[in-house]
């Protein structure tokens, strides 16, 4: 490490999490010509390049990617260092980046945070908000810390912690026919028009297994968003799989109705997500424990 500085990893974990020069320098409060000379020094002490350049732009090479979670490492040990050589050993502070599939991002936010915002102020939490599959995605290549995603992930590189257990439903309007029946079967599924997340996101992958127990039937519209779902619901669009916890309070006020279908699997795990070589902070480990606790 003689001859690298902080300063120089910096610079280097910001340019690979935040995709360009600018965000970086823009991210550390440094000009763009100080970004790129510190990264043009680290590249030269080490004695080979981090990134591919092509038409200006900067794309992590093998190399870069092998050292990122080093590198992060290494910085997240410094800030450590410092919290116990100025005997702050019970004040944590510093950044934590979290992914978060949409169902928790945007109806589950405040279990898997409130509890680590309220003890721990001086934090700063970055929630990014996605698919799951981004979320792994971003957990694989270093730009996450930590993942709160629905259902499985299966990569050697990724360790899952059961954090809760969630369920589907099937939604119709409140006009649908099936809406008026008491007692449902497969066969009444026959020909239904289906409104459906994108690819990508875990509660299709699991809508498109509940529906392979169903007659055959009509995709009619694909939406990323379990909102957008719920409001094409609502206006009469079709049928749907969402997350309970997402048409809660529209069934309370009868903008549409669950149907009851004892005979779909639509029970989920929701799980914390990381990888195998991120270094396990005194920040992170709070967090993982804050979250398991709750």
């Amino acid at each position: 490490m003689i001859g690298i500085s902080p300063r120089q990893l910096e610079v280097f974990v910001a340019i690979a999490t935040g995709g360009s020069v600018r965000a970086a320098a823009e991210q550390l409060h440094l000009t763009q010509p100080a970004a790129s000379m510190a990264l043009a020094e680290l590249e030269r002490v080490l004695g080979a390049p981090l990134f591919d350049r092509t038409q200006r732009r900067l794309h992590i090479n093998a190399r870069g990617r092998h050292l990122l979670p080093l590198a992060q490492e290494l910085l997240e040990r410094m800030r450590e260092l410092g919290r116990h050589a100025g005997k702050a050993d019970d004040l944590l502070s510093g950044e934590l980046r979290i992914g978060a599939s949409n169902t928790v991002g945007n109806y589950l936010v405040g279990d898997l945070l409130g509890g680590f915002v309220t003890g721990h102020p001086q934090v700063a939490l970055k929630l990014h908000v996605d698919n799951s599959a981004a979320i792994v995605a971003g957990v694989l290549d270093y730009s996450l810390d930590i993942g709160c995603i629905e259902g499985p992930a299966a990569h050697a590189d990724l360790e899952l912690l059961r954090w809760r257990d969630d369920m589907l439903c099937v939604c119709a309007p409140t006009t649908h026919p099936l809406a008026k029946r008491r007692r449902l079967r497969p066969e009444d599924f026959a020909g239904a028009r289906w409104i459906l997340r994108e690819g990508g996101s875990a509660t299709r992958g699991q809508a498109e297994r509940a529906l392979a127990a169903l007659p055959a039937g009509e995709t009619v519209l694909e939406l990323d968003q379990s909102e957008a779902i719920k409001q094409a619901v609502i206006a009469g669009l079709g049928l749907a799989l969402l997350p309970a916890v997402a048409v809660a309070h529209a069934q309370a006020a009868g903008r549409l109705a669950v149907l009851r279908t004892p005979f779909l699997s639509l029970k989920r795990q929701l799980s914390l997500v990381l990888h195998r070589r991120k270094y396990r902070s005194a920040l992170l480990r709070e967090f993982l424990d804050s979250v398991q606790k709750a």
